[in-house]
């Protein structure tokens, strides 16, 4: 069976400056696969060019077997992926509820949007308790819950998170990781950008590792944990 997600071969630009060399990797149905790397890396830009927020210079994303590259970022949304960005990106002045709702823009979500609320608010039962305070209120774990329950109003086949779990504290990034989980396993396959390399292995089916535009390394996450070379430079060991 092919892969829910395959990037092959991309290579990537702005303007003149080269962010991505042949990038490939794959991320079956079911997966939590984690893209490693320091800043600069080129994590974000593999991701936006999946979300076609950047075109590629060259090579292909499928999904479910079907080039989407060249499609427009909203078409890309509608055929079930959804990125979280890095920062959160809420509406401030806007209430918990309905930064909810502008997730579901798309019709086939409209549709569906009370019964995905339901599924959102029992995922994150503090966004029901605050469903009309204003997103801009919300401290850094609960906007990022927002964050994450205004992707999942799209019902998305693929869930791209990039940097969850950026400026939060040790405890909020826990319970993060942990819905992720849950999430996970009510079927919402995901691709994790994260600079917490132990967390996100110990999270994560299988991992990549970007290095200044390719990609150096790949394994199950409990290989890469154990790779003498990922210990030294992401884990301090």
């Amino acid at each position: 069976m092919a892969p829910l997600l395959e990037v092959e071969k991309i290579a990537a630009a702005y303007g003149e400056v080269r962010a991505l060399w042949d990038v490939s990797f794959s991320v079956q149905t079911g997966e939590i696969v984690t893209l490693l790397g320091a800043n600069g890396a080129g994590k974000t830009t593999t991701m936006r060019v999946i979300s076609g927020l950047l075109r590629p210079l060259g090579g292909e994303v499928r999904l479910g077997g079907r080039p989407i590259h060249r499609l427009p970022a909203p078409r890309i949304v509608a055929s079930g992926i959804v990125q979280i960005p890095e920062g959160r990106r809420l509406w401030p002045r806007m209430s918990v509820l309905e930064n909810l709702e502008l997730g579901a823009y798309l019709p086939e979500s409209r549709a569906r949007r009370a019964q995905t609320l339901d599924w959102v608010f029992s995922l994150f039962p503090r966004l029901a308790e605050r469903r009309a305070q204003l997103a801009g209120t919300l401290s850094g774990g609960e906007q990022q819950m927002l964050a994450i329950g205004r992707g999942l109003m799209s019902r998305p086949r693929l869930l791209m998170l990039d940097e969850p779990s950026l400026g939060l504290a040790p405890i909020l990034v826990r319970e993060v990781f942990e819905i992720v989980r849950k999430i996970n396993a009510e079927g919402v396959t995901v691709l994790l950008v994260e600079q917490n390399v132990r967390q996100a292995l110990e999270l994560a089916t299988r991992g990549y590792v970007l290095e200044t535009g390719r990609i150096t390394r790949s394994g199950t996450a409990a290989e890469l944990l154990q790779d003498p070379e990922i210990k030294r430079a992401y884990l301090g060991m």
